[in-house]
């Protein structure tokens, strides 16, 4: 992979893509603009501040990222996060407040860097496709309530979806929603669902949007009820961090790092989402890089703590967007707009862009993989419902928590019990088979042929001892040797093998001889140092079955 994915997309890029860059950067800027305003007002910031990160972050990202759409900036939960790490600290000093968020993100920062040097990248994985799915379903419901309050007018607020929920309820019982606001923000979202897949080379976004605030501005709308965004200031940042103390840097390691996972989990499972869609690789390594040097250029223009936008992406992708130059396009747009046009959006209805998010979030929602699913294995489509449950009932740090917990012990109940097999040979077909796969299968008499499907470890020891012993005793006619294939046994540890010792001491007191036979290197060394495979016998290890049954056989005739 080159060192910097967006530089290669420039010198590369192709006339049919650049179209589509540039119209995608536009609308995100567009989009951009009143987004990050409002996630830089809610970490408790100027809202400038919002725009400066942004345009700094996408150039970052846009060197360093390996994602091709993915959008590097603010966003609303690390904006809550700060918002309520920092408050309580800052104890109603605006300076000290943003001190210490810019503190909190170099530190995020810094906590990326490290996993990134550790190569600690892997961890991503552990992120499910059932997983992935449900959590993007969760971030569009959480996107689209968030928007409830612009597209009605009426006061929403919480940190949470049910928080947003309870209070839009307590709203509609004192108040009546903007119906002009309800009308623009419906027509935004339902002309972007219905026309965007007829028209998918018209950049359908900014076109609905710039066609909003015209109608707007042409209409006197803001008077009729309908909010603008209105001007902005475009004061350049304040650099650097002003002074801090070492109390503030102890206080906010560990906030530091739970940002910082609230982050990762938001680029990674973006960026993977957006790549399955285009058919492109993310690095997951390379993503803690991209996002630890981001977080320090926020902090360097005063800023808080960034992660990605999974609106701004799917808005961009919508657009036409499918390299990083449009991150680029945006970076230059936002920043056009705070030096040389900060009265361009004035007219910008915010009901319009509450309705643009809307749409961007019904994107995230993948009905057919839903399905998919569904028809596949019903215990990962529960999966990918409860990571969405999860993300809604316990905000999306904690329920990707959850939705990994449950990952994980979806994968532990099936290697506890996986599948096993007693091995013959079918008629006409070359090797040993389940014997329950072929009816015909032959043994050899005498001979019981066992093979454990799953690596041997604590979660199974007791399961594969119970259904070996099993086997063993109740085996026609009484085996004279038990051959363990333990070609499935990839990894093994001390409980396991304890397991093993366990069927090997059974079986002595049966006089039945316990054989091994194509066992793994590093198995076969763990083995020797936990101490059963000198009470099996290391002659009784064999590389292949036609040699482990030839010895039996030889065995047997010794024995006469």
């Amino acid at each position: 992979m080159t060192w910097s994915l967006g530089l290669a997309d420039l010198r590369r890029e192709r006339r049919a893509d650049l179209r589509g860059d540039l119209v995608g950067g536009l609308t995100v800027t567009a989009y951009s603009v009143p987004q990050v305003m409002a996630y830089s007002s809610l970490a408790g910031l100027p809202p400038q501040t919002g725009l400066w990160v942004v345009a700094l972050t996408m150039v970052v990202y846009f060197v360093l990222g390996s994602s091709k759409l993915l959008s590097s900036g603010p966003e609303s939960s690390t904006a809550l996060l700060t918002a309520a790490i920092i408050a309580p600290l800052a104890a109603g000093d605006p300076q000290r407040y943003a001190s210490l968020a810019a503190l909190l993100a170099l530190m995020c920062g810094v906590c990326a860097l490290i996993a990134w040097l550790l190569k600690l990248g892997f961890l991503g994985d552990l992120l499910s496709r059932p997983v992935l799915i449900g959590y993007m379903a969760g971030v569009a419901v959480i996107m689209i309530t968030s928007q409830i309050g612009k597209v009605t007018g009426l006061e929403v607020a919480g940190d949470t979806f049910i928080a947003e929920v309870r209070s839009l309820w307590a709203s509609l019982q004192e108040s009546r929603p903007s119906w002009p606001s309800v009308a623009m923000g419906l027509a935004v979202a339902i002309l972007l669902i219905v026309l965007t897949p007829r028209l998918p080379r018209v950049p359908m976004p900014l076109i609905v949007v710039a066609l909003a605030a015209l109608v707007t501005a042409a209409f006197g709308l803001d008077e009729a009820g309908i909010p603008t965004v209105g001007a902005i200031d475009g004061r350049p940042p304040d650099i650097g961090l002003a002074s801090i103390a070492t109390e503030d840097v102890i206080a906010l390691i560990l906030p530091a790092m739970g940002v910082f996972i609230v982050a990762y989990t938001d680029n990674i499972l973006t960026a993977r989402m957006l790549a399955v869609r285009h058919r492109h690789h993310v690095n997951s390594n390379r993503e803690l890089l991209a996002l630890g040097a981001s977080n320090i250029a926020a902090a360097a223009v005063s800023g808080f703590p960034v992660s990605s936008s999974a609106s701004r992406a799917v808005i961009g992708e919508a657009s036409g967007a499918r390299t990083q130059v449009s991150s680029l396009v945006a970076a230059a747009g936002v920043l056009a707009v705070l030096i040389g046009l900060p009265g361009v959006l004035a007219s910008f209805p915010v009901a319009a862009l509450g309705g643009l998010v809307v749409y961007a979030a019904t994107r995230l929602v993948d009905v057919p993989e839903f399905r998919r699913l569904w028809s596949f294995r019903r215990r990962e489509f529960a999966l990918a419902v409860a990571a969405a449950a999860s993300v809604l009932v316990f905000d999306i740090l904690y329920g990707v928590i959850a939705a990994i917990v449950l990952s994980i012990l979806e994968l532990l109940t099936r290697v506890a019990r996986p599948h096993a097999a007693v091995l013959g040979q079918a008629p006409g077909l070359a090797g040993w088979h389940d014997v329950d796969d072929y009816s015909g299968a032959a043994q050899v008499p005498g001979l019981l042929v066992y093979r454990y499907d799953s690596p041997l470890f604590f979660a199974n020891a007791d399961d594969f001892r119970r259904r070996v012993e099993s086997e063993v005793d109740s085996h026609e006619p009484k085996p004279q040797w038990l051959l363990l294939n333990m070609e499935a046994n990839v990894e093994v540890d001390i409980t396991g093998l304890d397991g093993l010792e366990r069927i090997r001491r059974h079986c002595a007191d049966e006089g039945i001889i316990v054989a091994l036979v194509r066992v793994k290197h590093e198995v076969l060394s763990d083995l020797r140092r936990h101490g059963v495979l000198g009470r099996i016998g290391e002659d009784r290890v064999y590389p292949t079955l036609p040699t482990a049954v030839q010895a039996f056989l030889d065995w047997q005739r010794a024995e006469g």
